[in-house]
């Protein structure tokens, strides 16, 4: 079974510490049980039980300190088992997810500096349960981050630091801010840390109406020692990239425990609830929307699962993570939306009600796709790979599943953030040219088509200027890179050839529908107008494969699971 169930939860993680640490987060937040974690929410109630538990069971210090730091055995930062924990978490609540999320941002800067003296202090706070925050975003600015207005100015034999920080996460409580600013009366970049018990650091307000509390917050003449100097320059602007590397591939995974769960309270609604006579789930229309939003959420963690193990595989030479990042934050994420769409569309008013986990899946699956920069920052970025991922493949050895206990040391000395131009990718072919299934053959096509429209008819140079054209291009795009990966992880999860057509299905609908909004843009000629209309697909239609995706994939998810009350 591929989906999180935690009354069979059977962890990934191949060491007895890491799985324990799972089956204890688990039990955490089943104990407190469905109707606490409600109240707790409604009443914006600050999670320090599960501040506690962390801290009292060494969580993040486990996850979250690389080896060469750590103090203990199995301290250690591996994606692989961090996955996991994301998609836990996230499963009961997005805001216990959100307080990992931005201590992980937090950390980033620490561990990728050369600032050993802060780097044992991280690792001292890890152990006492503190969390941390990263301090990038300004009111003003947003996440142009070229504009930072934070700046630290000469004092004796170190600096003041002057300036505000906006939407920044955990900042009320952290020991550690890494905060991103520039030196007075020149460009030069800045990491720093700092302290939010501070007398000098002012958290101004809470932004958000939730359980979490994410900061506006001000220094005013902050000290900052040498001690407290964490990068500067481009080591600096090349940490606060980094960083979101390795932050934003933890939004798809948070996008998929919400999903989870809720997929499973929709489909315990439906399939006992009797409507004209009939249970809900007998319907043809809600067998659809169930089995979209099974194939939606299935691919999404496959995808998931196979980006992990390139993530985990990357070095100087191989940096094609760099594409598969922030698909993953920008396309899984966004999947997550149509998944709960489809299930609200069936269980309907049920979907408000102040009892069940749904309420607040719907409200929160909202806000993934525009943290960590927004979908249509990263699928700017995703465009840069276009040229070199389809007509430019280079030979690579095969990756293979990365799931041993080890220290992705790689994550915190990625280099510099440039030369993206120079990325290259193995052939994306020879996933599609391995799977003989009807609907794979279609999409074969229309990537075919989607490489004859930019061969024949390419975006002018005012076009690459057109956002609006380039963000529809870019969907497109977007699904060839996920398919691949979605048929790379399909037989490492033992997943049926019934379930790989049917998300196949989908995706030949979702290409024609983004190559019919990109044929109708403004600025498109009426050549690239022909060539879009030429992706347009129908779907290889099989009523008994979808028969069998029903009875024996999604219907037998019907009463699996009920969080304990």
């Amino acid at each position: 079974m591929i989906l999180l169930n935690p009354n069979r939860h059977a962890s990934r993680c191949t060491d007895e510490p890491s799985r324990e640490i799972m089956a204890k987060t688990i039990a955490f937040f089943e104990a407190k049980g469905l109707r606490r974690l409600k109240e707790d929410d409604r009443n914006r109630v600050w999670y320090a039980d599960f501040l506690e538990f962390l801290a009292r069971e060494q969580v993040f210090s486990t996850l979250l300190t690389p080896a060469a730091y750590g103090g203990g055995p199995d301290c250690r930062w591996d994606n692989w088992r961090n996955n996991e924990f994301n998609e836990i978490l996230a499963f009961y609540g997005l805001h216990y997810w959100y307080t990992w999320q931005v201590t992980i941002l937090g950390l980033g800067p620490i561990w990728m500096s050369a600032n050993e003296q802060a780097k044992r202090k991280a690792a001292d706070y890890l152990r006492q349960g503190e969390v941390f925050a990263f301090g990038l975003s300004e009111k003003q600015h947003g996440a142009d981050v070229y504009s930072t207005e934070m700046t630290l100015y000469p004092a004796g034999e170190g600096f003041r630091a002057r300036g505000g920080k906006y939407y920044i996460g955990n900042a009320n409580v952290a020991r550690m801010v890494s905060t991103f600013g520039r030196f007075a009366g020149g460009s030069e970049y800045v990491f720093f840390a700092a302290d939010s018990q501070h007398s000098t650091f002012d958290c101004i307000r809470n932004l958000v109406n939730v359980q979490s509390y994410v900061a506006e917050f001000a220094l005013r003449d902050y000290p900052v020692s040498p001690a407290d100097i964490l990068s500067r320059g481009s080591d600096a602007w090349d940490a606060a990239l980094n960083t979101v590397n390795v932050g934003k591939f933890n939004l798809g995974w948070g996008s998929i425990g919400i999903c989870t769960h809720a997929f499973y309270e929709a489909i315990d609604h439906a399939a006992n609830r009797r409507l004209y006579d009939r249970f809900v789930t007998d319907f043809p229309h809600v067998q659809q929307l169930f089995v979209d939003a099974y194939a939606r959420l299935v691919a999404m963690k496959l995808y998931a699962l196979r980006a992990s193990d390139y993530f985990r595989s990357a070095s100087a030479d191989d940096r094609r993570y760099l594409l598969y990042n922030p698909i993953m934050k920008m396309k899984v994420t966004m999947q997550g939306e149509e998944v709960i769409n489809a299930l609200w569309d069936v269980i309907a008013a049920r979907g408000f009600e102040n009892e069940p986990y749904f309420e607040m899946a719907a409200r929160d699956i909202r806000a993934l796709p525009k943290l960590e920069g927004t979908a249509h920052v990263n699928m700017a970025l995703v465009l840069k790979f276009l040229v070199n991922y389809l007509f430019r493949p280079a030979a690579y050895p095969p990756i293979p599943r990365r799931d041993e206990p080890a220290d992705d040391g790689f994550f915190f000395r990625q280099g510099p953030a440039k030369g993206l131009g120079k990325v290259r990718f193995h052939d994306w072919r020879l996933a599609y040219d391995q799977v003989d299934l009807p609907n794979v053959r279609i999409f074969s096509e229309q990537v075919e088509a989607l490489k004859r429209l930019l061969m024949e008819a390419p975006p002018s140079e005012a076009q690459q200027q057109d956002v609006d054209l380039q963000l529809s291009l870019g969907e497109v795009f977007t699904l060839v890179p996920y398919g691949q990966l979605i048929l790379e992880e399909a037989p490492l999860e033992g997943v049926s050839g019934d379930l790989v057509d049917q998300i196949f299905d989908v995706m030949v609908r979702d290409l024609s529908r983004y190559a019919l909004q990109l044929a109708h843009k403004p600025s498109t000629s009426p050549e690239q107008q022909q060539r879009a209309m030429a992706m347009i697909r129908k779907p290889a239609v099989d009523p008994e494969r979808f028969r069998r995706v029903w009875e024996n994939e999604v219907y037998t998810l019907a009463d699996a699971y009920e969080m304990a009350e």
